[in-house]
This record gives structure tokens, C-alpha cells and sequence, in this order.
């Protein structure tokens, strides 16, 4: 694709694309700095957006039944599959991505839309969903009560980080829309080209009714001021960003559900079965040097400490630096290059100054920075090498259970037992994930349980799913995404399950042919 000439990108509002007329964002590359687009959310009638959404294109999707909507979702990945190259030359350009970290965001979601147009067509033709059975109320259930689910007949509105610009959309995307329930999607300003393109293709295809999904690039400023009591919010991003959004009239006062998925120290923890030399360790190390290097380590759900016996803490060391040691870093197009950049220098100035916060504390056991030779890119490019950093004694630390380094960063944590262990994990205040490894598959029932309330996800792997495991830090739509306390207390995919954020749960009573009744163009959501 042509990327000689810098645009401004419109936004997509109340079914109609218009540019933004005030002061524009500029858009760069992280590897050479050169400007790829504009972006502006000046001057746009959110009003007229909003109400366009919730009046016009919330009633035709719900005209739609589950089944049809499903299609629809269908026909959105057929769309983007015929556009994947763009996608991929843009993930490079405005991301600097390589090519199988491209994937993770670009295929993720769209296997994410395929998953969701699957488990909606098995819906059906119904208009109705129902939450469990009828249960009488009067001794001759003669009178009796049953619980429906309708959709929102709001908005959803997504504010998403800047680390996946296409799945962080599709992912919420699928729920909603499969539900009903028109988006107005704010992608992260720095990465928002590769949003605003996919909702440019569908909306060219015109396989949604109009308005049923928006999308804005710029500012967010008077976002959530149109938000009202059927409105849905769903924010990925910081800590301290959703705690400021959560003070909002929005929904102090007007009671709008919000959705929220923090970045979180996830936890990776070594068992004491898996000793040097046993297939269960050798996971592990391919896993933690992994998840520090795809995309840069720019996930939220990406290894930040790396748990060991303190006897393996040596050899676990020895063996991560080893795999570290061969990450060539540099510019994506490149073919050589293994791992690409961050998204921004204002990011790899962060990243920077949380490796120096942490080394206040913890060792430094591999700084791939310290003779670092990034290929086709200069030094004052966003490329920042791996960096392993080391506690020995884990309970010791502070601020790597503290402080989370959004880039290629981890911390080995040593641990003297496995109440230990769960002990540092549980530090966290509440993660997205925490993956264990062993050899002993029954062995891991007590530390999965023991962590499941501090985490979204426990993802075990012993040598028996070595090739099956989907991985630590992969999300798949059939799983529950989210976590806990500092994770930000949201959920999200879980198969049908996200279904439930976008719907309004009622408990209708009556005479029991009403009851009855509710059981037409109706189907029970699955558990």
C-alpha cells in the first residue's frame, strides 16, 4: 500500500465520515520517525453521534436475530481477511511489529469474530435470551417468575490502549454486536490508523446497519459526558486512568456500567518438580523468553515475573539469557529482525526510566541494550532490547511486585517454597494471568486453586500440552480476559458469557402462561 503521502484520517459518526477541523495529532513511524498520518476529533457533533447510534442503529441490529447478527460477524471477517496485507503493512508502519507479532493482534481478532460468529449462530433465530428456568412463586405455580436478558438499547462505548489496535476492537466488537448493541470505538491515538482502516473496510462493505459502528480518532475529551444510564463503557489501559474515569458523572450519578481491563503483573511460576533438564522447565524458559519479546513485551497480559525455586534460580537465569541473547532487534521490515519496537520514543523513554526503578532493587542478569546494534534503525528510534532483571529473594522486593515495565521486561524471582510462591503472586494485588509449570499434572490443582481468586486466568502446562497450550499470554475468546483488583475487576470474552455485559437482566412474574409464553423466539444462554 501507498504510504508516501500523510492524511488526515476521518472519523466515522452518526453514519457519516467526517474530518476532524481543529488541531491534528501526527501519526509517526517508531523506527524512522516519519510523519503516516493525521488524526482529529475536532469539532465532531457527539450528540448527533451518540444519538444516531442509540435512536437509528441500535434498533436495526436488534430487528436482527442472534443467529443474523452472528452472520453479520461472519461477513466482518471475510472483510478483513481480504485486506490482511494493508493491515500487516500498517501494524509495521504505525506499531513497528514484526510480522508474527502482526499476527497476534491482526489474526487474533479475527479468529476472535470467527469464534463469536460460531457460538451466535448456535442461537439461532431468537430475539430473546433467557437466564435460567421458570420458577414458581405460589404454592400451585399458579403464578411464577423467570429471568430475560435484552440487549442495552444503548451505546458501547470502547476506549482501548494503544497495544492492539485491531484485536483490542474486535474483541469487544464481537460481544456487542452480536448482542445488539451499536460501538463507538476511541482507539489509542498513536496506533489508531490500523483501527480506523478495519472500520473503513466494513463500513465500505456495508454489512452493519448504519451507525452501528463509529469510530473516532483523537482526543477523547466529551466522550464520556454523552454517556447515559443504558450506555456501556469498556477501558483497556492504566491503573490510574481507570480510576479517573471511573469518577465520572457517568457513572457516579447516572449508574452506567463500566468495564475495565488494567495492565497487571502477571506472574509465571516454575514448580519444584520442574527441575533443570526436565521438559517442564524447558517450557518454562521458552515461555518467559517469549512473552518478553512479542510485541516488544507490549502486552497486558505478557510475563513481568518469572518465579523459581531459588535452588533453580541460577539455571533458569542462565538458560533465559541464553534464548534473550538471540533476539535481533530492529526494523520490522527488515527480515532478519525478530523483534521490532516499541510503539513510541515517549514510550521507550517510560520503559527506560521503569528498567532504572526497578534495577534500584534488582539485579541486572541480561541488558541486551548495553551493545545493542538495532538493524535498520537508529538510536533514537523506539527499539529497546530485553532486559532481564533478578531477585533472589523474592519476598525481599517491593517494587517489582509494584511496578510494572510495559516492554520487553521481566524479573526472576527466587522463592523458598511453593506457600511462597503463591504468597509473590498474590503481591500483584490482582493479575490477569499466572501460568505454572511442572511435570506433575495433579500436583498443580492445589496452587491453581490457591491463585484463582487473584487472577482472571490460571494457565497450567505440563510435558503432556507442551504442543496443545495456547500460551501464557494469549487470550483466547473462549476463555474469561480480565482479573481482579489492580487487573481492573472486568471481564470480557469467555465465550457467550461476554454476552451478559451488553444485556439487562430482568426478572418478569406473572401468571404462569406468561411464563410460559416468554419461552417463544426465545433460547436459554448457555452457562
Amino acid at each position: 500500500m501507498d504510504m508516501s503521502t500523510a492524511a488526515l484520517l476521518e472519523n466515522y459518526v452518526a453514519g457519516q465520515w467526517v474530518a476532524g477541523d481543529g488541531e491534528r495529532t501526527t501519526l509517526t513511524d517508531p523506527v524512522t520517525g516519519d510523519t503516516l498520518a493525521y488524526v482529529s476529533s475536532a469539532g465532531l457533533d457527539l450528540d448527533a453521534a451518540f444519538a444516531f447510534a442509540r435512536e437509528t442503529a441500535g434498533p436495526a441490529l436488534r430487528a436482527l436475530s442472534y443467529g443474523e447478527r452472528a452472520q453479520r460477524l461472519s461477513q466482518i471477517v471475510a472483510t478483513l481477511q481480504a485486506n490482511r496485507d494493508d493491515y500487516y503493512a500498517i501494524a509495521a508502519a504505525n506499531s513497528g511489529t514484526v510480522a508474527t507479532d502482526s499476527a497476534v493482534d491482526i489474526d487474533g481478532a479475527i479468529y476472535t469474530l470467527s469464534t463469536y460468529a460460531k457460538l451466535g449462530a448456535s442461537l439461532g433465530d431468537a430475539h430473546l435470551l433467557l437466564d435460567g428456568a421458570a420458577v414458581p412463586l405460589a404454592k400451585d405455580a399458579s403464578f411464577a417468575v423467570r429471568h430475560v436478558l435484552r440487549p442495552t438499547p444503548g451505546v458501547a462505548l470502547f476506549i482501548n490502549a494503544f497495544n492492539f489496535p485491531s484485536w483490542g476492537l474486535w474483541e469487544k466488537a464481537a460481544g456487542a454486536l452480536l448482542a445488539g448493541v451499536p460501538v463507538i470505538v476511541k482507539p489509542a491515538t498513536s496506533t489508531a490508523w490500523l483501527t480506523q482502516r478495519m472500520v473503513t473496510d466494513v463500513v465500505a462493505a456495508g454489512i452493519l446497519p448504519p451507525g452501528s459502528l463509529s469510530v473516532i480518532c483523537g482526543s477523547a475529551a466529551g466522550l464520556l459526558d454523552r454517556i447515559g444510564p443504558f450506555d456501556v463503557v469498556s477501558f483497556t489501559g492504566s491503573a490510574s486512568t481507570a480510576a479517573t474515569l471511573r469518577a465520572h458523572p457517568a457513572f457516579t450519578e447516572r449508574s452506567a456500567r463500566i468495564n475495565v481491563e488494567a495492565d497487571s503483573l502477571n506472574s509465571a511460576i516454575l514448580l519444584p518438580d520442574a527441575s533443570p533438564g526436565t521438559a517442564a522447565f524447558d517450557q518454562f524458559v521458552r515461555e518467559v523468553a517469549r512473552e518478553m519479546t512479542v510485541k516488544s513485551g507490549q502486552k497486558c497480559t505478557a510475563i513481568r515475573r518469572a518465579m523459581v525455586p531459588v535452588a533453580y534460580f541460577d539455571a533458569a537465569a542462565s538458560a533465559i539469557v541464553e534464548r534473550l541473547a538471540k533476539t535481533v532487534v530492529g526494523n520490522p521490515r527488515n527480515d532478519t529482525v525478530t523483534m521490532g519496537s516499541l510503539v513510541s520514543v515517549a514510550q521507550k523513554r517510560a520503559v527506560l526510566e521503569g528498567i532504572a526503578e526497578l534495577q534500584s532493587e534488582a539485579q541486572t542478569l541480561y541488558d541486551g541494550n548495553r551493545e545493542a546494534a538495532f538493524v535498520d534503525a537508529e538510536a533514537n528510534s523506539a527499539c529497546v532490547a530485553p532486559v532481564l532483571l533478578g531477585l533472589r529473594d523474592g519476598a525481599a522486593g517491593n517494587r517489582i511486585h509494584d511496578t510494572e515495565v510495559f516492554g520487553p521486561v521481566a524479573t526472576l524471582v527466587g522463592y523458598r517454597d511453593l506457600d511462597d510462591a503463591v504468597t509473590l503472586a498474590r503481591r500483584g494485588q490482582g493479575s490477569l494471568v499466572v501460568s505454572l509449570y511442572g511435570n506433575d499434572a495433579a500436583a498443580m490443582r492445589a496452587p491453581a486453586i490457591a491463585l484463582a481468586d487473584a487472577h482472571g486466568r490460571v494457565h497450567a502446562v505440563d510435558p503432556s500440552v507442551a504442543k496443545t497450550q495456547t500460551g501464557h499470554g494469549n487470550v483466547m475468546p473462549q476463555s474469561l480476559h480480565g482479573g481482579p483488583g489492580r487487573a481492573g475487576g472486568g471481564e470480557e470474552l469467555g465465550g457467550l458469557r461476554a454476552l451478559r455485559f451488553y444485556h439487562v437482566r430482568s426478572a418478569v412474574q406473572g401468571p404462569a402462561a406468561l411464563v410460559e409464553a416468554l419461552t417463544q423466539d426465545a433460547v436459554e444462554l448457555p452457562r
